[in-house]
């Protein structure tokens, strides 16, 4: 399910509405059964993934927070890194690296018989895996508590509003938002409605519009020279600047309805005046998770 797609457009007034009315004890359960329909909106058989990632880093969050020694908590750190770097390889980079090399190989004169995967990458798996692979690290590094609660620990991996496209959150910062009482309040709702209503103007009526000329040209580049060119590719770095950032306005939007705060993404990254100002602008939730979890 898209944000810009008229399923959305029924799927959101619903789950809002029954949100404000169901008990707040079991909004978590209202919210991961609408996470899991939205995902499986796309393809159902992909929900797998998710409850493998779920069930694994689950498991492993839990063996970790009962050893004291980072040496023993290590081999299930390995075990978390292992299965979802993996699932993430085989779905999203398996095919890119196999013809990457098939292409090497050939024209060197040897053959390389190694398949394709014929596989619909599943939506948000880069999402999904780098903010279960956070709350991993970060019970390993002793940081964050386990949460014992494996419906809340799910909703946390699979919380619908950025399962697609972010932001990635911290466990320590969305996980304790799930116990918070929320009552209905017409300002924040009114603030939330507002912000998706700029994401919406953002994807549907700017990107959308400047992929027209974009793809025009892109598509037929033999066909265009000189200025034309010039222009498609000074309006794609608005098209795909207005596409990401208005998805992320919708989801911060969403989740704000709900009383959920998710981090900003997007802090006007054109402005910047040097590289690396730049990554501190654009989608700093993956930027500053490769900043936490690799380079440190």
């Amino acid at each position: 399910m898209l944000f810009n797609s008229l399923s959305f457009l029924i799927f959101f007034p619903v789950v809002i509405t029954l949100y404000f009315l169901t008990p707040q004890k079991w909004r978590w359960l209202l919210l991961l059964a609408a996470s899991y329909f939205f995902y499986m909106s796309w393809r159902p058989a992909y929900i797998f993934l998710i409850l493998i990632s779920t069930g694994i880093d689950y498991f492993a969050g839990r063996r970790m927070g009962q050893l004291s020694e980072k040496r023993d908590r290590r081999k299930y750190l390995i075990l978390s890194l292992v299965v979802n770097l993996g699932l993430l390889a085989v779905f999203k980079y398996f095919n890119f690296f196999n013809d990457s090399i098939q292409t090497v190989l050939n024209s060197a004169g040897i053959g390389w018989y190694i398949p394709r995967f014929e596989l619909l990458l599943p939506v948000g798996i880069s999402f999904y895996t780098f903010q279960t692979l956070s709350y991993s690290i970060d019970v390993y590094r002793g940081t964050t508590k386990p949460e014992k609660h494996l419906g809340i620990f799910a909703l946390y991996v699979a919380f619908w509003p950025q399962l697609v496209a972010g932001p990635i959150e911290r466990s320590s910062q969305l996980l304790p938002q799930f116990r918070r009482h929320v009552d209905f309040d017409y300002d924040r709702v009114r603030g939330g409605l507002m912000r998706m209503l700029w994401g919406f103007f953002m994807k549907l009526v700017i990107a959308d519009r400047l992929a027209v000329y974009v793809n025009a040209v892109y598509n037929h580049p033999h066909e265009y020279s000189g200025l034309p060119i010039v222009v498609a590719t000074f309006f794609f770095a608005f098209q795909i600047y207005c596409d990401f950032a208005g998805y992320t306005n919708i989801a911060i939007g969403s989740a704000k309805v709900m009383g959920f705060d998710l981090m900003e993404n997007f802090k006007r990254p054109y402005f910047s005046q040097s590289i690396p100002e730049f990554w501190h602008r654009w989608h700093i939730s993956l930027s500053s998770w490769f900043r936490d979890y690799v380079n440190i």
